[in-house]
């Protein structure tokens, strides 16, 4: 299979360079500099040259904070982006698998969230998430847009590498309590990204690993595997961050995998277990 990776520098991108290379794939792996998604006759001059069987999609603007502020420069890398993407892959006969966000939801739900459910995001990078979401759409049953939550891994900055940080920086940690979701870990889901890839899935699909929990309780799992005491992290409520973030996180991000459940995809680990390989990792390098 014929691969073109965008967001090839970032940690996802990173772990799916990997994984395609080793299953065999013909990999054609951009990140930012080789790539800038942003520009629609890059896009369609890599895209329509190389003419690869699938794309995949990892390029985004992701901070969260700083969308906020620039709300024009998230819709372009997030939504208009994706729509020179799909308009490359059309030119070219690719499938488009396309990576989003729990953030396209507004978390108010009282249990998890199923690809059909209603979407509302509350910043404006979940608002620009869902606009790159309609423009990958827009191909049909040549496009899968996979939403995904909390995501971390060995490569590039994520949540595991701050909480160890801090751990060793200082005498006691506070992560929220009241924000919940499945902690997916790139190593898990690249295989899953591939698969959906190489069987032409289409349309939305959740892709998590399994295993809700807290933002206090993932803290925790990740002291813990370091070999520390748990009680160094406590909890505390969203409203009590000082100083508060400029962008509304969803206070529920759990997002059922019905879709690949009910495809016949086998679960993805709980997220324990990649945690603990991840940490393992970490600490020696």
């Amino acid at each position: 299979m014929r691969v073109l990776v965008t967001g090839a520098g970032g940690q996802l991108g990173t772990d799916l360079v990997l994984h395609c290379t080793a299953a065999g794939d013909e990999v054609h792996a951009f990140d930012r500099a080789g790539l800038d998604v942003s520009s629609r006759s890059a896009v369609l001059a890599a895209i329509t040259s190389l003419r690869p069987d699938v794309v995949l999609n990892c390029a985004a603007w992701t901070a969260v904070d700083a969308c906020e502020a620039d709300p024009d420069r998230a819709v372009l890398a997030n939504g208009l982006a994706v729509r020179w993407v799909a308009e490359a892959c059309d030119r070219a006969g690719a499938h488009l698998v396309h990576v989003s966000t729990d953030y396209v939801f507004d978390g108010t739900l009282d249990r998890p969230y199923r690809e059909t459910d209603t979407t509302g995001p509350r910043s404006v990078y979940g608002a620009s998430k869902l606009v790159g979401e309609h423009e990958a759409l827009a191909l049909g049953t040549r496009a899968a847009v996979v939403r995904t939550s909390w995501v971390c891994g060995q490569h590039g900055s994520n949540m595991v590498k701050t909480v160890m940080r801090l751990a060793n920086e200082r005498p006691q940690l506070q992560f929220v309590s009241d924000q919940i979701g499945h902690p997916t870990f790139t190593a898990d889901l690249a295989p899953v990204l591939r698969r959906i890839a190489l069987d032409r899935l289409s349309g939305v699909v959740h892709a998590t690993n399994q295993g809700a929990c807290s933002w206090y309780e993932f803290a925790a799992e990740v002291v813990a595997a370091m070999g520390k005491d748990r009680s160094l992290v406590q909890p505390i409520a969203t409203a009590d961050l000082q100083p508060a973030r400029p962008a509304p996180r969803p206070a529920n991000s759990v997002l059922d995998n019905a879709v690949l459940r009910m495809a016949g995809y086998t679960p993805t680990r709980d997220f324990r277990e990649p945690l603990r390989e991840t940490v393992a990792a970490l600490s020696r390098s």
